[in-house]
């Protein structure tokens, strides 16, 4: 049993910490033997297409719209797409005036991926910008993106996401302002040391020759969409330069349905990216693959449940000190987190317990969406989280 409690624990702990210190400890060491990426300053841009997929986002449409437009890149060089398919406010109506903008809309709703699909034939640029409609772009992002495309062997250019957090924030906003933080160092890492492992659909982009249509029911398409390329034996690069800002979730059972949501589409992934799961192909990818996604998005959760029920039956055999300071303290954490719940419940602000309870909320979004997954519960059209 000590074994097991042990094997689990070490699991957990790889997962959410020892990976991000293993990464740090090989990309120093890569430091001292490779040079630095350098970019040409005085390279030709490449003509991209800025792809836009909004579903009844009428109260921000304007916002988007008119920050697209202040993007910096040569306007003859930059195609902008909105598809609006399925929308049933005034979110096509407000798109229409703007000629600079090729609006694409369908009564039907048959979600993103479908929508992006309807919208290829249209492209025109060598790169492909993928950004929601709920998120707002710094003005040099494509610029940022489109520079890794020096290199021939990347097929793909991941932004970086941020969550604009107040100090007023909740559990949702300070712990998924937490997450995507260390997120995106994991990811900057990830690149350094090879490839990273996925994008997120606020900002990412990838060269047009290499799109290969995935299935209709995906759920999370733009890590989908990015992974297909790295299987190829592509690279998918990260710019943190390049940035996509949004508010957070509106209140912790907004984020709950959106990590949910994710968690479904996290396993139909893993049950179709073979190729990146296959060590035997690309090594270091896989690696990172099941380091970084694979762990947390399968046996992470049932691994903390586990640990702490051994852990009680090592306390209830052996007569050790440790192993009741062990469980003591894991006591002491989902103590936390449960008081944390019902302090943002009672609307009391205190940022010391939202790491706690965002976390096991994180874990707990993982097993309801193994489970929706496994019932087939999960829609392919997308749900737009409100958001604060």
């Amino acid at each position: 049993m000590i074994i097991f409690f042990w094997a689990c624990l070490s699991i957990v702990m790889y997962t959410f910490v020892g990976y991000g210190l293993l990464l740090y400890i090989l990309i120093r060491i890569k430091r001292i033997v490779t040079h630095p990426k350098k970019f040409l300053t005085d390279a030709a841009l490449p003509t991209v297409t800025l792809l836009v997929a909004a579903w009844n986002e009428e109260l921000i449409i304007g916002d988007k719209i008119k920050n697209t437009l202040l993007l910096d890149y040569p306007k003859e060089l930059l195609q902008i797409i909105f598809i609006t398919d399925g929308s049933t406010d005034h979110t096509p109506d407000l798109i229409y005036p703007y000629k600079e903008i090729v609006l694409m809309h369908n009564g039907a709703r048959h979600g993103k991926m479908a929508a992006i699909k309807r919208a290829m034939p249209g492209v025109t640029g060598e790169i492909i910008v993928f950004s929601d409609a709920n998120t707002f772009l710094n003005q040099q992002a494509l610029r940022e993106l489109v520079k890794h495309y020096q290199n021939g062997k990347v097929g793909a250019v991941a932004g970086e996401k941020r969550i604009l957090v107040n100090q007023h924030a909740d559990a949702s906003s300070a712990g998924e302002g937490f997450y995507w933080k260390y997120e995106s160092r994991l990811k900057e890492w990830d690149y350094e040391l090879y490839s990273n492992v996925g994008a997120a659909g606020e900002l990412f982009s990838i060269r047009a020759s290499l799109y290969e249509p995935v299935e209709s029911d995906t759920i999370i398409d733009d890590h989908m969409i990015a992974m297909r390329i790295a299987e190829k034996g592509y690279l998918i690069a990260y710019e943190p330069a390049a940035y996509a800002s949004e508010t957070a979730s509106a209140n912790t059972a907004e984020e709950l349905k959106r990590k949910i949501r994710i968690a479904a589409g996290g396993i139909q992934s893993i049950f179709r990216l073979k190729v990146a799961a296959n060590p035997f192909r690309y090594p270091i990818l896989t690696f990172q693959y099941l380091s970084h996604r694979v762990l947390r998005w399968t046996i992470t959760p049932f691994l903390l449940v586990l640990a702490l029920l051994a852990n009680i039956i090592i306390v209830s055999q052996y007569n050790q000190r440790f192993y009741l300071f062990l469980l003591m303290a894991q006591f002491a954490f989902y103590g936390l987190a449960l008081l944390g719940m019902l302090m943002e419940r009672r609307n009391i602000r205190l940022k010391a317990l939202f790491i706690p309870y965002y976390f096991c909320m994180m874990n707990y979004a993982v097993a309801a969406g193994i489970l929706r997954y496994i019932n087939q519960n999960q829609n392919a059209a997308w749900e737009r989280s409100l958001r604060k």
